[in-house]
Parts: C-alpha cells; structure tokens; sequence
C-alpha cells in the first residue's frame, strides 16, 4: 500500500512502490533553541527507511544526531554541497544531487527539482543550492517541496498525486524563501495535485515560548485547507498531525477543521 505518514516538521515517511523514503529527518526533542512539542517520533520504523531524501542545510532539516540513528548505509540523496557534512553522521552512501539530477533506487525515481530557499548553514557554514524532489513509483508522483518559496517552474512538474507543502515554520512569522498558508494555496493552482498534505508546521517551538506562538504555529495547515477550499476546491487537502497516515488510495475525508 503506498501511504504518507507525517512525522513532524518536514519529516514524512513514504511508502511508494516498495519502497520506504524518509524526508529531512529531525527526531530530536531538542534542535538548538527548539523543543519538539509533540510525541517523539517512532523511532523503530524510520530507521527501515530505504532511501533519505535532505532538501538543505537548515538545522530543522539536516540534523546530524537524527541522521545518526539511521543505518549507515541507507543512502542519503542531498543538495551538491551538503555530502560533507553528511558523511559526518556517518553515512557511508551520499549522493549529492543538482536540479534536474535522477536517482534511481529499486521501485522509486527520485528527481531534484527547485526550491528558493536560503542555501546557508549559518554565517560560517557550508553552502548548497536547496531541492525539493519529485518521488515516482510506477503509480504514483509525489511532491515534496522541502522549504520553498513560490517559483516559476512550479506549473511545470508534471501529474502529481500528492504535493507535500511547507505552510509555516517554528516561530511567529515566517521570513523571505518560506510558504505561507496563502501561497502554499496559490502554489496548489500551479501545481494541481490530486492531494495536498500540508507539513512545516506546529511541531517545534522556541523554548519557553509555547503560550505565546502555539496559535501561530497550530492554525496555518487549516488556514491552508480554508484558503485551498475557496481558490482550488477540485484539490483534496489532508491535514495529518504528527504520527498520523495517509493512504494514497483512499478516496479522501471530509475537509479538516482544527
């Protein structure tokens, strides 16, 4: 059965034709100043991914100690650039790839498309071009955009059975190279998936801050659905929380409400 799960953050686990992808993997309670306000990740079953998909270098997407509980040879597909600081975490299958670059694993194609987004690791780190990537198995295509903002070519993608979308991010405001619930809805009348799932969104908080920004931080993926329904209404959008999964062939659900 191919199926979404949403971990958090921008962390799915896919199920597409046999074979299992993880996307920017961050299982930490803690991620610099960041605390995980919802259940720890379900460690066990994401360590059997069979492909890591790393869309850039932001510490909420590459995390070294998360990558570290991976088994080193699961290979790690990652902007060109960013192979160093993987091989870090001990990965011992790096495959830095450009836009446009394929990567073929049994069952599934992987394709580095764009994103706009910050390519830094910090002011004295490393710099890569970001990616979000296009995963296809012989029955379904799957978007997942990493940490975008809108862009030209994204009219351009092809058929798509299910856009995973950023919405916000970990703070109260989101900055330049970000989607927020109202262009994350224009990007779906470019896009056209069949599906939407919306991700980025209520999983990490600033420590200490949590009354403060949880209204922030828990309204954007139905902002998203609310928006979506006015301008793409032909376009079903799932809002999973943390842990919760989706079954790409299952005909939908009523739209989400908070």
């Amino acid at each position: 059965m191919e199926a979404v799960t949403y971990v958090g953050h921008a962390t799915t686990l896919l199920a597409l034709g046999g074979a299992t992808v993880l996307t920017d993997p961050v299982f930490g309670r803690w991620i610099g100043p960041l605390r995980r306000q919802v259940p720890d990740a379900a460690i066990g079953s994401l360590t059997r991914a069979d492909v890591v998909v790393i869309s850039h270098l932001h510490r909420d997407h590459l995390d070294l100690r998360s990558l570290r509980l991976l088994p080193s040879a699961t290979p790690v597909v990652v902007p060109r650039g960013a192979g160093s600081i993987v091989s870090r975490a001990g990965a011992s299958e790096v495959v830095e790839v450009v836009e446009g670059d394929v990567v073929d694993v049994p069952g599934l194609r992987i394709t580095a498309v764009r994103a706009r987004h910050d390519p830094s690791r910090g002011p004295l780190g490393p710099r890569a071009a970001p990616i979000g990537a296009i995963l296809a198995s012989s029955r379904k295509r799957v978007y997942f955009a990493g940490d975008t903002e809108l862009f030209p070519e994204m009219d351009s993608l092809g058929r798509l059975d299910l856009a995973l979308l950023p919405v916000w991010g970990w703070g109260p405001r989101v900055g330049p190279g970000h989607l927020t619930p109202a262009t994350a809805a224009t990007a779906l009348t470019r896009l056209r998936p069949r599906r939407a799932v919306p991700i980025h969104w209520g999983t990490y908080y600033p420590a200490g801050l949590r009354r403060l920004v949880a209204r922030h931080l828990e309204r954007p993926p139905f902002e998203f659905a609310r928006i979506a329904a006015e301008i793409a209404p032909e376009i079903d959008v799932e809002v999973l929380r943390p842990g919760e999964r989706l079954a790409l062939d299952d005909p939908g659900r009523p739209g989400a409400t908070p």
